[in-house]
């Protein structure tokens, strides 16, 4: 599933395409994805500016002008297309890209400025929904979060709270959106492995000065992934086809067997399940 990164990536293609834009014409294809559409779904889009194009966790959120934001949720293969006047942006050249197929097209947005945006979701995991925006962060899916990553609310002192006494390991703290909004199994892994954490030690027992550094390189490796456009997962592309190229420089995530790359640490990345995910590290560095 994309992670805070390919979201962040995907909005940012999506931004200079849709920020300031009128859809001039709405169409979806089907009448749900992975939960239907809303009532009146295409006709309360149809005419509608979109004023902002933000993100908050692993969501996309179009405000618009009428009092109402269209949240999108990609899911694990949702991904768009955007083609403009002078030709389409596809994916094709990147090692996991695949020309999209005509099949998966599940929304079409067309601007007044002749650009079309397109959803592709092979496997419908993705939805959207028009929430009323002025109650947008009492609704379930964002009434619960914790603060971004990336923004001041989130530090040491949080982490020291929500870390206090707690038997889980800090893995699969860091893992609940409670705690902190977007965050997810390979940039967790990449951070943990940076800060010489392990993933399985009780969080309270963790030394506090070792938290202000844990949210810097939480910080340092979701601002690498979002300049490198994400992680290049399979079946994912960032929204103008660009696939990213993170994964080439991970260090924990997906090299089991392989020596550790932490600077004087002479172990090797090991590789175990951890509440149904995959968790690697190093177990001579990771303390």
């Amino acid at each position: 599933m994309p992670e805070l990164p390919e979201v962040e990536t995907v909005r940012r293609g999506l931004q200079p395409v849709l920020e300031g834009a009128r859809l001039a014409r709405v169409e979806a294809r089907r009448a749900d994805l992975r939960f239907p559409f809303p009532d009146g779904f295409v006709q309360r889009l149809t005419g509608a500016t979109i004023q902002r194009l933000d993100r908050r966790a692993k969501y996309l959120m179009a405000e618009l002008d009428r009092g109402e934001t269209l949240v999108m949720h990609l899911g694990m293969s949702g991904r768009f297309e955007i083609a403009r006047p002078e030709g389409a942006v596809r994916p094709g050249e990147f090692h996991y890209a695949a020309d999209p197929d005509p099949k998966h097209a599940h929304v079409v947005f067309e601007t007044e400025a002749g650009e079309r945006v397109t959803y592709y979701d092979p496997r419908r995991f993705g939805y959207m929904a028009l929430l009323d925006t002025a109650a947008r962060d009492q609704h379930p899916w964002f009434a619960g979060l914790g603060p971004e990553p990336l923004s001041p609310a989130f530090n040491a002192e949080r982490l020291a709270g929500a870390f206090a006494g707690r038997k889980q390991g800090p893995k699969t703290l860091l893992l609940d959106q409670r705690i902190v909004a977007g965050l997810g199994n390979i940039y967790v892994c990449e951070a943990l492995n940076r800060a010489r954490i392990s993933p399985f030690k009780p969080a309270g027992a963790i030394k506090p000065a070792r938290l202000g550094p844990l949210v810097e390189i939480i910080r340092e490796v979701l601002g690498e992934a979002i300049a490198a456009g994400g992680s290049t997962l399979r079946d994912y592309a960032a929204a103008d086809g660009a696939l990213g190229y993170f994964q080439h420089r991970f260090r924990a995530y997906g090299r089991e067997g392989q020596p550790c790359l932490n600077e004087a640490c002479k172990g090797v990345i090991a590789r175990e399940v951890q509440a149904g995910r995959s968790t690697f590290f190093c177990p001579a560095c990771q303390k």
